[in-house]
């Protein structure tokens, strides 16, 4: 792995951040092994084998492993071997010389703790003594009877992929020969619950697993995620960032730190398709290429500074965060979105990474909407429809973005066949969209800055009269709407109205993200007196607005 590293290069330190929802920071369940049930007269289970678990010795321990064991035929090579430490007799009994009668050969292993991490059957047990069966005491239990299953961060991810992997020629996968690593904690999938101060399950981390109590951060949780990564990059000695998280989102995260985070190093994101520890995990493999691809300095230009931008490196492949989905649970499950371009780089291949193109939006330290160039304040809407005014919104202050004010954007989709169709003779009745109005009247009650984002037909764009006439209120009401295609289109939105954005390539959730963004640089579009009858003067306003949003949606 040392001829990744570019010659003369310093040593590369990577911040590594744990996210929410992490299947690749996620375990199987610690089941109790048959060892244990053995010896504590517990009914076993009708594995042929126990499953090995990562854990640490106590004691220094000596083993005699047989020789010629590894592999099936290495016996067939014995005239390659050098001699066994000794034989152990058909009594168990260690000989440093070969005994008389029947006799195994063995190589003599000192195991040590400061070896690290071995693989052995799972001991533990319930309080009660009776064996674990899955990771709650019983079938959707609460939390405090229910165990983790997920890293709190990625230390020990890192340590287990040093500790039991194997690069191509039989070596170990040494991380630490290709950089330095430190480890945070940003929203992170699992907590400390016992101690001084312990973390609360849904507040301070988010799991999936088990399943029925799954939690989701909010957008507090991004803002203050966002501002902790930002913090640390600040100082200033890194070489690049990997963050970790669940792979229906790590995409969207990642999109978003791309627009937000002020840096010249990479953003890099893995995920996994199947946990940690488990059959054909890819998570780890997706660690260590992102390690590599960091390392290689590949996205760096003569100025030393990255031109590729947030990208999500899974399955041997770099994806520019921004035009990368996940299309299904598998390995090799994720696709380029937009039609044009996506993979930035090929990890397959012999030598150090190559780029196979370069993104032209913007982002990160070219970014318009980076944290460091954000106003501190803008103007959001209030009130209700009939009676909107303006108000200043405080987005960022001395600490980053201001959880409680992040921009509130909701989806919509587009769908043939409405409750009620329209024609000539009849004209599409704005108020008859129940839900958007709802959620305008929620918005101008609790959610300054606020907006849409409209899936509509692919890749125009268009929803139906009713819909249009509906997000053309809160267009009109402050609230800018977003239009995309449907699902993941090759084709960029048509620009068919002048008061709303046109999406260009995006997908609906990623345009969510630029619209939050947008909407922290320039705030709420400015209200019409009646949103259901703007006037010409207030038309022209509208549009002169939206265009600086198009702006950043045609760039970024």
């Amino acid at each position: 792995m040392d001829d990744m590293l570019p010659a003369g290069a310093p040593r590369p330190r990577i911040a590594v951040f744990a996210g929410p929802t992490a299947t690749i920071l996620n375990t199987p369940d610690l089941v109790t092994s048959n060892k244990a049930r053995v010896r504590h007269g517990l009914p076993l289970r009708p594995s042929r084998f126990d499953g090995l678990r990562p854990q640490r010795l106590a004691a220094p321990a000596t083993l005699y492993v047989e020789a010629f064991s590894a592999h099936p035929l290495e016996s067939d090579a014995a005239g390659l071997y050098a001699p066994p430490d000794g034989w152990v007799d058909a009594d168990g009994a260690f000989h440093a010389e070969r005994p008389p009668g029947e006799a195994t050969p063995v190589y003599v292993v000192e195991l040590d703790p400061a070896d690290g991490l071995y693989p052995f059957p799972y001991m533990g047990r319930q309080a009660d003594g009776s064996a674990w069966e899955e990771t709650s005491a019983v079938p959707y239990a609460d939390p405090v009877d229910a165990r983790q299953t997920f890293y709190p961060d990625a230390r020990r991810l890192y340590e287990e992929i040093e500790r039991f992997g194997l690069a191509d020629h039989g070596g170990p996968v040494d991380l630490g020969s290709l950089a330095d690593f430190e480890f945070y904690r940003a929203a992170p999938s699992g907590g400390y619950t016992s101690g001084s101060e312990p973390e609360l399950l849904g507040q301070d981390f988010f799991v999936y697993y088990p399943y029925h109590l799954q939690t989701e951060p909010s957008l507090a949780h991004l803002a203050r995620a966002t501002n902790h990564v930002q913090a640390v990059l600040d100082d200033g000695g890194f070489t690049g960032l990997q963050w970790l998280e669940g792979s229906p989102t790590v995409d969207e995260t990642l999109y978003w730190l791309g627009l937000l985070i002020d840096t010249k190093v990479p953003l890099v994101g893995h995920a996994a398709q199947r946990r940690h520890q488990s059959l054909s995990a890819d998570g780890d493999r997706n660690v260590v290429d992102g390690v590599k691809f960091i390392a290689s300095g590949v996205t760096l230009d003569e100025r030393g500074e990255d031109r590729v931008g947030a990208c999500v490196v899974v399955d041997e492949l770099v994806y520019s965060a921004r035009d990368v989905t996940k299309a299904d649970a598998r390995p090799g499950g994720y696709e380029v979105t937009g039609g044009h371009g996506g993979v930035v780089a090929d990890l397959g291949g012999y030598g150090p990474p190559q780029l196979t193109y370069l993104p032209t939006r913007r982002h990160t330290h070219r970014s318009e909407t980076r944290l460091t160039v954000l106003p501190e304040s803008v103007a959001g809407v209030v009130g209700r429809l009939g009676d909107v005014t303006r108000t200043e919104v405080l987005t960022k202050d001395e600490h980053g973005l201001v959880p409680t004010a992040m921009p509130h954007v909701s989806l919509t989709k587009y769908s043939r066949y409405a409750a009620k169709g329209t024609g000539a003779d009849d004209l599409p009745v704005a108020d008859e969209e129940v839900e958007i109005f709802a959620r305008i009247e929620a918005n101008l009650a609790r959610f300054p800055l606020s907006g849409f984002v409209c899936e509509g037909m692919s890749p125009f764009g268009m929803a139906d009269p009713v819909k249009n006439a509906a997000l053309s209120v809160a267009v009109f009401a402050g609230m800018p709407v977003v239009r995309t295609g449907r699902g993941t289109t090759g084709g960029m939105a048509y620009r068919t109205d002048p008061t709303f954005v046109s999406g260009n390539n995006l997908t609906a959730t990623k345009a969510r993200l630029l619209l939050m963004a947008a909407l922290l640089k320039f705030g709420a579009l400015p209200p019409a007196a009646d949103p259901f009858a703007p006037t010409s003067d207030e038309r022209a306003a509208t549009e002169k607005a939206v265009a600086e949003f198009q702006a950043l949606f045609d760039t970024h």
